[in-house]
């Protein structure tokens, strides 16, 4: 690699109008699908600052590139929402939770969710709340553990997660769900237009005094996407990598943040008992997929080879 004086450098002119080129189309394919948002810009400039400050940190993020395209495809279902394409499903994901997990309560059989919204308490609203601020973070910093520990098996988690995301999609698309506290606090008549809601995180920011979930959850532009929980799907491929790369003792704390996140998301009326086991399914489904059947391809793997020397 030379630079613009013929040296060995990181400014190649073709360097320069590649990243350009993919920044602006970025940019302009973004405000035209869900319109300009300032975290598109730190995108941006964060990946632009990466490939540029240094060679180490080029690779990294070019490693990392795998999760920022999947992020960008997360942003673009915005502008094509699933109920679009199928009929919401409010009253019969109810139904059918009560029926398989309801809890007698006097005289009535109330879902999971219906009984903890009777039963809180700041220690449960604080551990939930501790719970699923880890769905990203955690999966972004074991990734960059892997990056530094092991790039071979780092590339297979970024890829698998990505498979888990594109199995969950399906399932946004073939059966558009509303989350427990849709039901809570509108009833049963899809109202295509309703903003996102905390639910029951809200009780985390009050007690804090922060708006953290709030500032999350003001952006969400499709409530109807609760089956399957991706929520619940994130922290079993951590699990599993963590197996992999014999991570000892850090596995168990994976598996108490795994399960402590399938509690909260419960509790906190954002999904279903049946939201959370679909979205285990799917990271059952994306990793035997993954592992079973693409990795077996030829083609990916001289792929993932020429990836792995990039990274390398």
């Amino acid at each position: 690699m030379k630079n613009i004086q013929g040296k060995p450098g990181l400014f190649t002119p073709r360097d320069l109008l590649i990243t350009t080129l993919l920044s602006a189309a970025y940019l302009l394919l973004s405000a035209i699908l869900v319109g300009f948002k300032s975290d598109q810009v730190f995108l941006v400039v964060l990946f632009n600052g990466l490939y540029y400050a240094s060679g180490y940190t080029r690779k990294f993020i070019i490693g990392f590139s795998v999760f920022i395209v999947y992020w960008i495809l997360f942003d673009y279902m915005k502008a094509f929402p699933n109920y679009l394409f199928a009929d919401v499903h409010t009253g019969s994901l109810h139904a059918a939770e009560k029926a398989l997990f309801g809890i007698r309560y006097g005289n009535e059989i109330l879902t999971p969710n219906e009984f903890f919204l009777l039963h809180t308490n700041n220690a449960l609203d604080i551990m939930s709340g501790l719970f699923y601020l880890c769905w990203i973070p955690v999966p972004l910093a074991f990734g960059t553990y892997l990056f530094f520990t092991n790039r071979r098996l780092f590339l297979q988690f970024s890829f698998a997660f990505v498979i888990v995301n594109l199995v969950g999609f399906i399932g946004y698309y073939t059966y558009p769900a509303a989350p427990p506290w849709y039901i809570q606090e509108h009833g049963l008549i899809a109202d295509l237009n309703t903003p996102g809601s905390t639910a029951g995180l809200d009780r985390f920011d009050d007690y804090f005094d922060v708006n953290i979930f709030q500032s999350i959850y003001a952006k969400s532009s499709n409530v109807f996407a609760a089956m399957p929980s991706l929520h619940s799907a994130y922290p079993l491929i951590v699990v599993y990598y963590g197996f992999k790369k014999k991570i000892g003792y850090f596995n168990i704390v994976f598996m108490a943040v795994t399960v402590g996140i399938w509690f909260a998301a419960v509790y906190t009326s954002h999904h279903y008992v049946l939201d959370v086991l679909a979205g285990i399914l799917c990271a059952v489904i994306g990793i035997w997929l993954f592992d079973k059947v693409i990795m077996k391809n030829r083609g990916f793997n001289r792929f993932v080879d020429a990836y792995y020397k990039k990274i390398s």
